[in-house]
């Protein structure tokens, strides 16, 4: 393998979507090792240590829920998850147990890679020096260095994902920031598609700071209101 190609896990118990995905994503220039169940996907994520992990949800074994949970607590990784259901209350679990994105099935391969890039595209850029001190908004402590979130002293624990949408309608407080703005800035997409995911996303954060601070702005997008905006 190649030192510079970045190692990507597909965990998918469907022989034939497995091997599509790791053909498609090996021709985009990554290393690829496929999991079929849970409990392999547990250890390849240890033994192989994959820049990102691309995830069903269903499994044998346990599902991909609990894969997410397993690899999480044992090293931080990105991880895409893919589920055969656009179940509202699946999604937000997955996001809420560490998932970084998601796609549902079925999925063009186009959106799977272009998914896939963005994804490692913050990651690398939230491992760069991060520029200005710890931004303080009503009840919310954002540190931009450490990449943590207090609420009331509290510290709140957040995806990369969470924790960039936050701090990118934290810096525009009081401003409503469209789908599109946050789809750009936040997950590096130019254009509209993925709306869903951004939506998702915001809930998430609801549930972990609370819902009143980001007010919906229905046909628009959202906004951050602590209290503090000037």
């Amino acid at each position: 393998m190649n030192a510079n190609e970045q190692r990507i896990l597909v965990v998918e118990d469907e022989p034939t979507i497995a091997r599509a995905v790791a053909d498609r994503l090996a021709a985009e220039g990554f290393a690829v090792e496929i999991a079929a169940d849970g409990p392999s996907a547990v250890d390849r994520a240890r033994t192989y240590r994959p820049d990102l992990i691309v995830l069903d949800v269903m499994l044998p074994g346990f599902d991909g829920l609990e894969v997410c949970r397993r690899v999480q607590a044992e090293r931080p990784v990105p991880v895409l998850m893919l589920t055969a259901r656009d179940d509202e209350t699946d999604l937000l679990v997955g996001l809420g147990v560490g998932a970084d994105d998601y796609l549902t099935k079925p999925f063009s391969m186009r959106e799977l890679t272009a998914r896939i890039r963005a994804i490692l595209r913050r990651v690398e850029r939230s491992s760069a020096p991060p520029p200005g001190e710890p931004l303080r908004t009503g009840p919310l402590e954002i540190d931009p260095k450490s990449r943590r979130v207090r609420r009331d002293g509290k510290e709140i624990h957040l995806t990369p994902t969470e924790f960039d949408l936050l701090d990118c309608l934290a810096r525009n407080e009081g401003a409503v920031l469209t789908r599109a703005v946050l789809l750009e800035q936040v997950w590096d997409w130019a254009g509209a598609s993925g709306t869903r995911a951004v939506d998702s996303h915001v809930k998430a954060l609801r549930r972990k700071l609370g819902a009143e601070l980001i007010r919906t702005v229905h046909g628009v997008g959202y906004c951050l209101e602590t209290g503090d905006a000037s």
